[in-house]
């Protein structure tokens, strides 16, 4: 699924995720954080949050649905070594106490000032949801004044990227069946979509991208699967926009000899689950155009390379990059003379919500620096797009100790239907 793809259509067709919840954090692990912060090399981590403004940090710190109102400034420091630390408006001296730590308390500006270089003392290198230059807007929640005053006290302040990583993007065992269970089922939808194209077309009866689209919804309700949106069906020229959606009032009719390409992604009604996400591309007839096969060539190579590139990275211990990734599959685009049709990165992770929040497999609509770390899991999803059509190749992907798994089948050729 490419990043932000919102569904507009005003039908409510599918189920929605329950986005009120998240992994249940009020009994944060210091240890497991200080171990973190040891391996990063920085001396702590500070959360900090006002009026909602930095979501990673409420959600590490558990007031996710907590019911508590926070309409102040907030600060969290865990460091490497010791108790933990925290800063919070006095009339809202409550925020904090279900985590560990001493607290200091503030109401006035100058006294915030004044604490804040207390919760500060000792520290010369922390992390906070920063990113330079803005490379990874996903992370970059901290705004430039507020690091700009941690700073004044002789701070350097660098990326929690990794960290976010580590406690918010990570599957356990657990979480990883949940992703195979919908992936094979997300498998189960793609193939009877196909399959009822191809009975229409062969039966003479009329059929539509809206008709298969809510045949699939129907069908994510019988496989007990659930997203936040239902899935995408674009049939030859609307397969070359990345984020067509078909809607009751805008569809087009799927015909004879034309491409189809297929995107859908959900997760397991149940806490904790994780999604699966693909795309698959056929065909509705038995000898497509040259130029379509080229480009579904091209792009699988891409993919391919992609994922030789993750698999012989983990299994060699290789310190390996979401950028290093998104260029083993552009650089198969570009040498294919492709460049100009490539409209976005090559992956996002996957997690509760479909646009996880680990690394992403992008040096080309940012620079994400972020390391593949064990337990993450993402898609592999390079594509390219014309005027006339469009062709996305989509697998997951997930990440272990010295190793990494594709957790579904790899489309090796474009889907041929028979219409007879």
């Amino acid at each position: 699924m490419p990043e932000n793809t919102r569904w507009q259509a005003c039908d409510p067709v599918i189920i929605r995720a329950p986005l009120g919840y998240t992994r249940n954090l009020m009994a944060l692990d210091v240890s497991a954080i200080q171990a973190a912060l040891a391996d990063e090399g920085v001396d702590g981590w500070l959360l900090y949050d006002f009026h909602g403004s930095n979501p990673i940090a409420t959600r590490i710190a558990g007031l996710n649905g907590s019911g508590k109102m926070t309409t102040r400034r907030w600060y969290y420091l865990v460091p490497r070594t010791g108790t933990p630390r925290k800063l919070v408006h006095a009339i809202e001296s409550r925020t904090l106490q279900a985590l560990p730590g001493d607290t200091l308390i503030y109401a006035g500006r100058a006294a915030l000032e004044r604490h804040l270089a207390t919760l500060l003392g000792g520290m010369r290198r922390l992390a906070m949801e920063f990113s330079p230059d803005c490379a990874i807007p996903y992370v970059s929640r901290v705004d430039a004044g507020t690091v700009d005053l941690v700073r004044k006290h002789g701070v350097d302040v660098v990326s929690s990227g990794d960290l976010v990583q580590r406690f918010e993007a990570s599957w356990d065992a657990a979480a990883l069946a949940t992703h195979r269970e919908a992936s094979e089922k997300l498998y189960r939808v793609k193939d009877l979509a196909f399959a009822e194209i191809a009975s229409s077309l062969r039966n003479g009866s009329a059929i539509t991208e809206y008709d298969i689209q809510q045949r699939m919804a129907q069908a994510f309700t019988d496989e007990g699967l659930i997203a936040d949106a239902p899935p995408m069906v674009a049939a030859q020229e609307h397969a070359g926009d990345p984020h067509y959606m078909p809607t009751r009032e805008r569809h087009r009719p799927i015909r004879r000899n034309e491409l189809v390409l297929l995107d859908l992604w959900g997760k397991l009604p149940v806490p904790g689950a994780v999604f699966a996400d693909i795309s698959w591309t056929g065909f509705t007839g038995t000898v497509a155009p040259s130029d379509v096969l080229t480009v579904f060539d091209t792009v699988a190579r891409a993919r391919d390379a992609a994922l030789h590139f993750v698999q012989d990275g983990a299994r060699a211990g290789r310190d390996m990059r979401g950028w290093q990734v998104d260029q083993a599959a552009r650089r198969v685009l570009e040498e294919a003379g492709y460049s100009k049709h490539i409209l976005h990165r090559t992956g996002h992770s996957l997690g509760e919500e479909v646009h996880g929040n680990g690394v992403h497999m992008d040096d080309y609509e940012t620079h994400d620096d972020r390391r593949l770390l064990p337990g993450l899991g993402f898609t592999i999803e390079p594509g390219l797009y014309f005027e006339t059509f469009g062709i996305r190749s989509e697998i997951n992907m997930y990440v272990s100790e010295r190793d990494a798994q594709v957790t579904g089948p790899v489309q090796d050729r474009l889907v041929m239907l028979d219409v007879g």
